[in-house]
């Protein structure tokens, strides 16, 4: 009992942090992205997070997922299923890892010359930082991911994929509070790339949590902006 009331305080205060402040909260997990019609993992909530009423099975979490990556080869379809799928291993790290050792394995096998093999790389990396923020929401949660260089591989199947925006969007998200990337070059691409790529434009357009928040586009903008200005 006293657990459960320890992990119901935990996840009140991370939404809490997560609607006050513009990415104070992991914005891989806090902001669902838009993917139209395209299939991902079964989701009940209109919130980003679980409802809690949920029957979907773990034990399927590996296969279902990748089957999904495999068929589909749009990068926000990729970042909004990987967000999913962390969301329904936060209480089951065996699943987490072994839908992490899949990826992970799915990379290794790819040619490292091919488009196939910079979406494998970037799933790897994308799923890997988004496990990295679960603490927020699950502090006893035992990361998989520990010592891989999520931002490494991303960085990598950006230059695989020629630049690929949407890479370079989740890119931005990614790196939001790390000193030690090209936030702001990731943010540039994103916005220009978006000028052709209607999905990636309303994905920008959306507000991180809410009307009462700063749209996609001003949070990756406004870092790159205070970091600007302290140069």
């Amino acid at each position: 009992m006293r657990l459960k009331i320890t992990r119901t305080v935990a996840c009140l205060a991370f939404i809490l942090l997560c609607a006050t402040a513009a990415f104070a909260g992991p914005p891989l997990l806090c902001h669902s992205f838009d993917i139209g019609d395209a299939k991902s993992l079964p989701w009940i909530s209109q919130r980003w997070n679980l409802t809690g009423t949920e029957t979907y099975d773990n034990k399927n979490l590996a296969t279902d997922t990748l089957s999904i990556l495999d068929a589909n080869s749009t990068v926000i379809v990729h970042m909004e299923t990987l967000r999913r799928a962390a969301l329904y291993a936060q209480k089951d790290p065996s699943a987490a890892k072994q839908l992490l050792l899949k990826l992970i394995a799915r990379s290794d096998a790819a040619s490292k010359h091919t488009s196939g093999s910079a979406l494998a790389l970037f799933d790897e990396g994308y799923f890997a930082a988004t496990l990295d923020q679960l603490h927020w929401v699950e502090k006893d949660f035992a990361n998989p991911a520990k010592g891989l260089d999520a931002y490494a591989l991303v960085k990598k199947a950006i230059g695989l994929s020629n630049g690929n925006a949407q890479m370079h969007f989740g890119a931005a998200l990614m790196t939001l509070d790390d000193p030690s990337a090209d936030q702001a070059g990731h943010a540039k691409m994103a916005l220009v790339g978006a000028q052709s790529d209607p999905l990636l434009a309303r994905n920008l357009a959306t507000h991180f949590m809410g009307p009462q928040t700063e749209t996609m586009a001003q949070m990756i903008n406004r870092n790159s902006a205070t970091k600007a200005a302290r140069e």
